[in-house]
């Protein structure tokens, strides 16, 4: 089966992006895009729900080689 030209890489929680762009290497594909999503939690505070940022996601997006 062929393999995409594009393809999606995300930071694992215990992973750090220099593995992640090994990891992308090794399968064949180049960074080509970096992307941060935020990581959003709901907290109770006084009765009310607020919403707050705990982190964020990277994701690099590879062509293939």
């Amino acid at each position: 089966m062929k393999k995409p030209n594009k393809q999606k890489f995300t930071v694992e929680e215990n992973e750090t992006i220099d593995q992640c762009l090994e990891r992308m290497k090794t399968e064949g594909y180049a960074p080509t895009r970096r992307m941060e999503e935020p990581i959003f939690q709901e907290v109770n505070r006084n009765g009310r729900i607020e919403v707050e940022p705990c982190g964020r996601r990277i994701i690099f997006e590879g062509r293939l080689e």
